[in-house]
């Protein structure tokens, strides 16, 4: 079944914990966790305190997709904060195998996140090391964006790198009802989405909404 992992990027931050609660009444799989530095993207949104104190609320798995640079130096801190996979971009580190090998050492998922004009080439001496690859189909820093018509070739063409490995292919930018049943039959089989689900009043009807579609229900 496709797991869906609700971005708390585009949730209300004063009420967060509440949030999680909607999506998890949704029946989410996964809670996808935006770290942005100012640096890496032009946004800055929170680091692993905030993590740690979603994590009193949450049993979920905590997707974290760190679009910061050098993501070795904070590795530990996310480690802690209580994070089960933890996603990280190649242009972000100079040593990415080391960053992969620091993360399996935890015994948690690692991850590798591709950009749009980001070739799969950078997956080739590193893709037995890795539990997860999400394609960007946005260009990353906002949420809210379109989704990029090319990657759903580029999302095929992961799926047929993945081959029978034991790897989550997961898309990020731009996901909406309308166009997430393309996005699964390109090969997708986790999906990140943001501000189709947390639109400040119908979160559990909207999660519910991409559940029933994920999981292959008639409508």
């Amino acid at each position: 079944m496709v797991k869906l992992s609700p971005s708390i990027l585009s949730a209300d931050f004063s009420k967060l914990a509440d949030e999680i609660k909607d999506i998890e009444e949704g029946g989410t799989d996964f809670i996808h966790l935006d770290v942005m530095d100012g640096k890496y993207v032009p946004n800055i949104t929170f680091g692993p305190k905030l993590i740690k104190d979603l994590r009193k609320h949450s049993n979920k798995v905590f997707d974290a997709h760190l679009m910061i640079d050098s993501p070795e130096n904070y590795i530990d801190e996310f480690i802690e904060a209580g994070c089960d996979i933890i996603t990280v971009h190649p242009e972000s580190t100079i040593h990415l195998h080391r960053v992969i090998q620091t993360i399996k050492a935890a015994g948690i998922k690692a991850g590798v996140s591709l950009n749009p004009s980001t070739s799969l080439n950078v997956l080739d001496y590193i893709i037995d090391d890795i539990d997860l690859i999400l394609i960007m189909s946005v260009n990353p820093g906002f949420g809210g964006q379109s989704f990029i018509p090319a990657m759903y070739d580029k999302i095929r063409q992961t799926r047929e790198l993945i081959g029978d490995r034991d790897i989550i292919l997961e898309v990020d930018g731009g996901v909406k009802l309308d166009n997430v049943k393309e996005v699964i039959a390109s090969g997708a089989d986790a999906i990140v989405a943001g501000s189709a689900i947390f639109d400040g009043k119908n979160t559990v009807e909207n999660t519910k909404a991409f559940k029933r579609i994920l999981s292959g229900e008639k409508e």
